[in-house]
């Protein structure tokens, strides 16, 4: 697949629709696994949320055959609303339902965050002590690196549970913090220290009411703690975007140009 455009390191890909977006992604992260499994034995894969991921997730789990070694893959949550597992916000439900189920993952493959814990603190340091035992690292060491992390962007411009001027925005030590956005439900959320070592990250932008603030993070004035989606800038990794001719409409012209 061929960028239509890079942008200091950027790479941008416009399609006609969510349906486009999600079938490229499927193919993007199929790249991706394959690769990391030839080099490394594993694809360690960390999930988000959202309709176009679902959209993703429904066309890896309905393939009449398997896309991806799926028996080689871990599977991470970037995310997660302090609500139990089965409870229609999860970020593990949803991800459950769309394709760890179809596909038969083991309960050892899917470290999921536990959002219904009293204490989101605790709940935090335990996934940062998960994710380092399944790479064989020191929880208290430089963060692992994932192969490919999927994101979304809210209308506010904040990814993963990262929302304007939040706490775990600014989080420069833990991989793993709480996080208590106004008004909303409290989260558990990976922090940008993990997210900036990925090794490929690849937000998903579908739909009009994403038009403004896409346009804002991706050609504007860098503003990170106003918008979040900004600060996910792999250090030794790759940063693409996927996005709909809708999610693409107020991007400037100058950004157009293939």
């Amino acid at each position: 697949m061929k960028p239509d455009l890079a942008l200091g390191g950027i790479h941008i890909e416009r399609f006609r629709n969510q349906a486009g977006v999600a079938s490229a992604a499927a193919e993007f992260l199929t790249e991706v696994a394959s690769k990391a499994i030839e080099q490394r034995g594993r694809f360690r894969l960390v999930l988000s949320g959202g309709s176009t991921p679902g959209h993703l997730y429904s066309l890896l789990g309905s393939a009449s055959q398997p896309l991806v070694s799926w028996e080689h893959v871990d599977f991470f949550f970037g995310d997660e609303r302090a609500v139990p597992p089965d409870h229609a916000d999860s970020n593990y439900r949803f991800a459950q339902d769309g394709l760890l189920g179809p596909i038969h993952a083991t309960s050892a493959q899917v470290h999921r965050m536990h959002g219904e814990a009293s204490d989101l603190v605790a709940a935090s340091e335990d996934y940062q002590r998960e994710i380092a035992s399944v790479f064989g690292s020191d929880p208290m060491g430089e963060p692992p690196r994932f192969d490919l992390v999927l994101l979304g962007m809210g209308t506010d411009g904040h990814t993963a549970s990262l929302f304007p001027g939040s706490t775990a925005l600014a989080e420069t030590h833990r991989w793993v913090a709480p996080n208590h956005p106004a008004g909303l439900v409290p989260r558990i959320t990976l922090t940008l220290p993990i997210l900036q070592r990925a090794r490929e990250v690849l937000f998903l932008v579908t739909g009009p009411d994403k038009a403004t603030k896409l346009a804002e993070v991706l050609a504007g004035p860098r503003r990170p703690r106003d918008l979040p989606a900004q600060a996910v800038v792999p250090r030794d990794g790759a940063l693409t975007w996927f996005v709909d001719e809708a999610a693409a409409a107020a991007l400037p012209q100058a950004l157009e140009a293939s």
